[in-house]
């Protein structure tokens, strides 16, 4: 997959959006739940942070996190940033957006199993 490079402006009401969980987590209580993306039980909303807003989107800024309906996303495109980070960036249906915070939701820990 080639990456992406330079200003990414989204059309519109478009939401462009990073860190979006996948993998396992691990509830308050400590119970694991396992990565199930793919898979039945693994229809759920995912939270995921805002990285890019078109001209005419109202409901959510830049920064923000949100909560998706389950695939109402994009395939990942890979973007360069101007200090050499790459990100993970997915195209969000603006239609498909639950619940908008101004910092990342607690209660949940995704990570990846290495």
């Amino acid at each position: 997959m080639a990456k992406i490079e330079g200003k990414i402006i989204p059309l519109r009401d478009m939401i462009i959006a990073s860190d979006m969980e996948f993998g396992f987590e691990t509830t308050q209580g400590g119970i694991v739940l396992l990565s199930d993306d793919g898979k039945t039980q693994g229809i759920h909303p995912r939270w995921c942070r805002v990285f890019a807003v078109g001209p005419e989107q109202k409901d959510v800024e830049v920064g923000q996190w949100i909560c998706v309906e389950h695939g109402r996303w994009g395939r990942t495109i890979k973007y360069e940033t101007s200090t050499g980070e790459t990100l993970e960036l997915r195209v969000i249906d603006p239609k498909a957006v639950m619940l908008v915070s101004d910092e990342r939701p607690s209660g949940t820990e995704i990570r990846s199993i290495a």
